[in-house]
C-alpha cells in the first residue's frame, strides 16, 4: 500500500508539472496573438469543454479498464499535444485555431487522468485517510508543482515560444512511465450496454441527495470560477499592469493558497466535520471574489487575496471529493467521478464565455462582480443542504446499503 502511494504521488508530481505548463503557456501565447476578449476566452472555452463532453464515457471506460492503464493512457496523449505545441511553436507558426485543438487535447488527457486517479485512491488508501490522500494529491496538482511551475512558464516563453512545452512532453512522458509501474485491480469485463453503465453512474449521483447537491454547488462555483481565470490574463496584464511573469505569480499565489492550508486541511475536518467546513470554505468564496471586484490594482494586496482564496477551496474540494468516494461503491466509482465533473464542471465553457463577454462590455472588474453574485447564491445553498444531519443520513443509507 505504501509503495503505491508514494508511485501513485510521483506520478501526480510529473503529469501536474505537464499540465501546468501547458495550461499556463496557452492563455499567454493567446495574448501574443490577439488581446481582444472574446478571443481570449475561446481558449477557456475549448480548455473546459472536454469536462462536458467527454466525462461520462471516460467513466465508464475507468470502471471497465484497469485504472492505472487508463492513467497511462492520459499521458500519452498529453505527450503528443505537447509535441505538437512546441514543434509548431519553436517555428513560428502559432494561430489561435493551433491553441484552441491543443488546449482541448490537454485537458481531454486530464478528464481521463483525473478520473483515473481519484478511483485510485480508495485501493490505496483507509477510508479514515481520505482526506489527508486527497489533500495531498490536490496539493501535488494545483500547488506544490504549480507554485513553481506558473513563473518558470512566464520566464521560458520570455526565452523561447516552445520551451515551456517542450519541457511539459518530457513532464508528461515519465508520468507515462511511472503510471504503468502501480499495480492496481483488474476490473471485470462487463457485458452490459456502455450505455446502462454510464446511466448507473449518474443514477447514483442524481438519487443520492448530499452528492447531488454538492455537484449543483460545485457547478454554480464552476461558473464563477471560469468566468475570472479565462479573464485573470487579461486582469493581471491591463488592471495591475503586470507581464507574463506577474502573471504566473498571480497563478503562483493561487498556488501558495493550496499548499498553506493542505498542512492543517485535516485537523480542520476532524475538528468541523465536513458540513462546517464546506459552508466556510463556501462564504469565503463570496468575499474573495468581490474583494478583487472592489480593491485598488496593487498586485500584491491581489496576491494576498488569491491565497486565501485558493486555501479555502482546497477545504471544499477535499471535503467534496472525499464525499463521493465515502458514498460511492467501488465498481461506481469512476462513472459517479467523472460523471460529478461532467455535471458539476460542464458550466466552465459557458462561464469562460461570459467572462469574456461581461468584460467585452462592462469591463474586467465586473466578471468578478458576477462572479461574487453566482458565488453568494451557492453559499446560500450550502447552508441549507450540506448540514450536519445531511451527512449523517448519507453516513446510515451508504452503511444500510
Amino acid at each position: 500500500m505504501t509503495n503505491r502511494w508514494v508511485r501513485l504521488q510521483a506520478v501526480a508530481v510529473s503529469g501536474s508539472s505537464a499540465e501546468g505548463l501547458m495550461l499556463a503557456a496557452l492563455p499567454l501565447l493567446a495574448v501574443s496573438i490577439t488581446t481582444d476578449p472574446r478571443e481570449i476566452s475561446l481558449i477557456g472555452i475549448a480548455g473546459q469543454a472536454p469536462w462536458l463532453l467527454l466525462s461520462l464515457f471516460a467513466g465508464v471506460l475507468i470502471d471497465r479498464a484497469r485504472r492505472t492503464t487508463v492513467l497511462a493512457w492520459a499521458y500519452a496523449v498529453q505527450v503528443a499535444a505537447a509535441l505538437v505545441l512546441a514543434a509548431v511553436a519553436s517555428a513560428g507558426l502559432l494561430s489561435l485555431p493551433v491553441l484552441l485543438v491543443v488546449a482541448f487535447v490537454v485537458t481531454s488527457a486530464q478528464v481521463l487522468g483525473d478520473g483515473a486517479s481519484g478511483a485510485l485512491v480508495p485501493e490505496i488508501v483507509a477510508a479514515d485517510r481520505l482526506a489527508h490522500a486527497n489533500a495531498r494529491l490536490q496539493v501535488i496538482d494545483r500547488g506544490a508543482v504549480q507554485f513553481v511551475v506558473p513563473p518558470l512558464t512566464g520566464f521560458l516563453i520570455a526565452v523561447s515560444a516552445g520551451a515551456s512545452a517542450w519541457l511539459a512532453a518530457g513532464c508528461a512522458l515519465t508520468a507515462l512511465l511511472l503510471a504503468r509501474r502501480i499495480p492496481s485491480e483488474s476490473r471485470t469485463i462487463a457485458r452490459t450496454h456502455p450505455l446502462r453503465d454510464l446511466s448507473a453512474g449518474l443514477r447514483h449521483l442524481v438519487k443520492t441527495p448530499l452528492l447531488r447537491s454538492i455537484t449543483l454547488n460545485v457547478a454554480l462555483g464552476s461558473f464563477a470560477a471560469s468566468a475570472g481565470n479565462s479573464m485573470l490574463v487579461l486582469y493581471a496584464t491591463q488592471v495591475l499592469h503586470v507581464g507574463s511573469v506577474g502573471y504566473g505569480l498571480l497563478l503562483a499565489c493561487l498556488a501558495f493558497g493550496w499548499v498553506a492550508s493542505s498542512f492543517v486541511v485535516q485537523k480542520v475536518v476532524d475538528r468541523l466535520g465536513y458540513s462546517w467546513s464546506m459552508r466556510i470554505g463556501q462564504s469565503f468564496g463570496v468575499v474573495a471574489q468581490l474583494l478583487i471586484a472592489v480593491l485598488p490594482p496593487w498586485p500584491p494586496l491581489i496576491g494576498l487575496v488569491l491565497i486565501s482564496l485558493t486555501a479555502t477551496v482546497l477545504l471544499w474540494n477535499v471535503c467534496s471529493q472525499s464525499s463521493r468516494q465515502r458514498f460511492t461503491p467501488a465498481p461506481l466509482l469512476g462513472r459517479v467521478l467523472t460523471s460529478h465533473r461532467a455535471l458539476a464542471w460542464g458550466l466552465r465553457p459557458l462561464g469562460a464565455l461570459t467572462g469574456g463577454l461581461v468584460a467585452a462590455h462592462w469591463g474586467l472588474r465586473a466578471v468578478w462582480v458576477l462572479g461574487a453574485a453566482i458565488q453568494a447564491v451557492s453559499a446560500v445553498l450550502v447552508w441549507f443542504t450540506l448540514s450536519p444531519a445531511a451527512f449523517r443520513r448519507t453516513e446510515l443509507a451508504t452503511a444500510a446499503a
